[in-house]
């Protein structure tokens, strides 16, 4: 079977799947031996283990500020999934790039994410880079930010744009409810 040629359905993880042109179906996480993918259109992860990360999260939330972005390998966007269009998902712990809306209840753990659009969670947003709109009603952390984060709890290292929430952190400064850095930090 030529993985190669685009798929209107496919399932992941998958030997046989690597394009897909409308719904990627993800009832599990290839941390180990990830294959990439490209979907132009709707993948769905089903990870079951996006329902138990929340409560953990919660339970660490007074340490968000201590949270480590880099605790996870690296890896090329060459390497990663590409989702354009819309990424549902319990959980997410494959390296991805989504172009599009994220909508996601435990969002990224423990991987590599970039999101270029609006990235919505129940819970937390948790992105290695983000361009575009980044909304949870706890926390949203990041590596790399450009654009807007809405959150009880905001903090990205290296940032641009506009935060509000109760607590908001760049490298610029903390504030309480409106937070924003247009500028690179001098060195």
């Amino acid at each position: 079977m030529n993985s190669e040629k685009a798929k209107v359905f496919g399932f992941s993880p998958s030997k046989n799947v690597k394009n897909v042109n409308g719904v990627l179906f993800k009832y599990y996480d290839e941390e180990d031996s990830l294959k990439p993918k490209k979907t132009n259109g709707i993948n769905m992860g089903f990870n079951f283990l996006g329902i138990f990360m929340p409560p953990l999260l919660l339970v660490s939330l007074p340490t968000a500020d201590k949270w480590n972005l880099t605790d996870y390998e690296v890896v090329s966007r060459d390497s990663m999934n590409k989702i354009n269009g819309l990424q549902l998902s319990l959980i997410n712990m494959e390296p991805t790039i989504t172009n599009g809306v994220e909508i996601s209840m435990s969002s990224n753990i423990g991987t590599q994410a970039i999101i270029n659009g609006v990235s919505f969670s129940p819970f937390f947003n948790i992105h290695h880079e983000m361009r575009g709109l980044s909304v949870a009603p706890l926390a949203n952390v990041g590596k790399k930010c450009r654009g807007l984060q809405i959150g009880v709890y905001n903090k990205c290292d290296n940032f641009r744009g506009v935060q509000i929430g109760w607590w908001n952190e760049n490298e610029k400064r903390k504030l309480p409810l409106i937070n924003w850095n247009f500028k690179a930090k001098k060195s």
